[in-house]
């Protein structure tokens, strides 16, 4: 090869090209052109004359096989074939000029980039076009297309949910902080905080939580925040506000990027939605330690606390993972089941001894028996559930043999305590025990005749004395 004028006014890379490569043959020249190329074309007044393929995918396809012979323009998309007439009249062989990125259609759905740039010869009409397979660029150029997608999606995503939460945690009626549990700071408070505390959300932010109140509650509000960072549970104090009112503090905790944060919620004796005049009391201490599970939910059946044995009955880790859930996620046979005894109360204002499930966070259930009450005040439904565990109880009554049931409300009264399809179940198996002792009676304990009463064959009887533990007399 030969410098010409036009190439480029900055040096080549070899100071005398005419004597290095002077004495190559053209097996030689053909390696090198291949190793520096995963495609290379041999131009001839525009047309492909003859082409080499590096890549052992593309030689085996034959794709550029198939080019030979064909224009140069034709072998490409559309939308390429400008870029083509640019790099045929010499643009993109200069060493400062960019490479030209074109499309070759392959026959599928997806087409094959390559980035050209050509060498011209002595041979005025013909030329070397060198090409780089940029498949795998464009792949992860789609790659990241479509992460900067999902990550754009995940962003509008996160922006709803705190557009949302924004709405919510300023819209409620209940004085809110959120708090650093290490630190001790206000991080974040909404209108209703600021209200019941008679200061403003800028004196708020950032200030220190015993700051909000009288500085005798100071000890009080760091014992609570220690002990539900500590327990992982909720805790209340009473303390004093800075004009000497009483007010509630009931702390919850939650994580965020690895830190403790608590919620705070401040109730005076107007507004308090959580056990009236029960919290720090004995009686509250006794529910707690209570065997039996306690609820508290509000009217929307969202769970407001629970008991000790409640959280262990769902398997679930601490108060804070229970609290504002769904009570039908864990009560009940089904949402008609829960409605229904809500119903009652609602009807009655308790309700007593139903038998319903109670499922833990893995989906196990046991069986469990309801006695419930409304207590709410000032026009709030406020639902207190009592829960005790019936599965391992010892069946007392005596096992019904002989009788059918007396009548239909003795049917109707296991409606409730188990489903339909046991109920039936065990009917029809009691029916058959009946029938087949009427049916020995009546053959003097024929199994054969007995059999043949009964429409079944022996070894059809025998099955059903062996199910119903009948002995063998024969």
């Amino acid at each position: 090869m030969e410098a010409t004028s036009d190439q480029s006014p900055t040096r080549l890379p070899f100071r005398d090209a005419e004597d290095s490569f002077s004495g190559l043959d053209a097996d030689t020249i053909a390696a090198l052109v291949v190793n520096a190329s995963d495609i290379a074309l041999i131009i001839e007044d525009g047309r492909i004359r003859d082409a080499s393929v590096s890549l052992e995918d593309l030689r085996r396809s034959g794709v550029v096989e198939s080019w030979i012979g064909k224009e140069w323009a034709d072998t490409v998309t559309v939308e390429s074939r400008p870029k083509i007439s640019a790099l045929l009249s010499g643009q993109g062989s200069q060493p400062s000029q960019p490479a030209r990125q074109v499309n070759h259609p392959t026959g599928g759905t997806k087409e094959l980039p390559i980035a050209y740039r050509t060498v011209a010869t002595k041979q005025g009409n013909r030329m070397i076009a060198l090409g780089r397979d940029l498949r795998t660029a464009a792949e992860l150029q789609q790659r990241l297309l479509k992460v900067q997608q999902e990550l754009e999606h995940d962003y509008a995503l996160m922006r709803q949910a705190e557009a949302r939460y924004r709405t919510i945690f300023q819209a409620v009626s209940e004085a809110i902080l959120i708090v650093d549990a290490d630190r001790l700071t206000v991080e974040d408070a909404n209108p209703a905080a600021a209200t019941q505390l008679q200061i403003s959300l800028e004196d708020i932010a950032q200030g220190s939580l015993t700051s909000l109140f009288d500085p005798s509650s100071a000890r009080a509000l760091e014992r609570m925040i220690a002990q539900a960072a500590v327990n992982g549970q909720a805790s209340c104090t009473t303390v004093t506000g800075r004009k000497g009112e009483k007010l509630k503090v009931l702390a919850d905790t939650f994580r965020q990027n690895r830190e403790i944060r608590v919620i705070c919620r401040i109730l005076d004796r107007k507004t308090n939605t959580i056990i009236p005049e029960m919290a720090g009391a004995p009686l509250l201490s006794i529910l707690e330690d209570l065997p039996d599970g306690f609820v508290v939910a509000d009217g929307d059946l969202r769970i407001i606390t629970a008991n000790k044995a409640f959280i262990n009955m769902t398997q679930l880790m601490s108060r804070s993972a229970i609290s504002g859930a769904r009570l039908a996620d864990y009560l009940g046979r089904s949402t008609t089941d829960l409605n229904v005894l809500v119903s009652a109360i609602r009807t009655n204002g308790s309700a007593r001894n139903f038998a319903t499930l109670v499922r833990d966070r893995f989906g196990t259930e046991e069986e469990v028996e309801v006695s419930a009450v409304n207590s709410g005040e000032d026009g709030r439904a406020l639902y207190g559930f009592s829960i005790r565990n019936v599965g391992r109880r010892l069946n007392t009554e005596p096992p019904i043999r002989e009788e059918l049931p007396k009548s239909v409300e003795h049917l109707t009264s296991l409606v409730g305590r188990m489903p339909l399809k046991d109920i039936v179940r065990d009917s029809t198996a009691l029916i058959e025990r009946l029938c087949i002792e009427a049916a020995l009676r009546l053959t003097d304990d024929n199994r054969a005749s007995a059999a043949e009463i009964l429409g079944l064959s022996r070894q059809g009887l025998y099955s059903k004395l062996n199910r119903f533990g009948f002995e063998d007399k024969e």
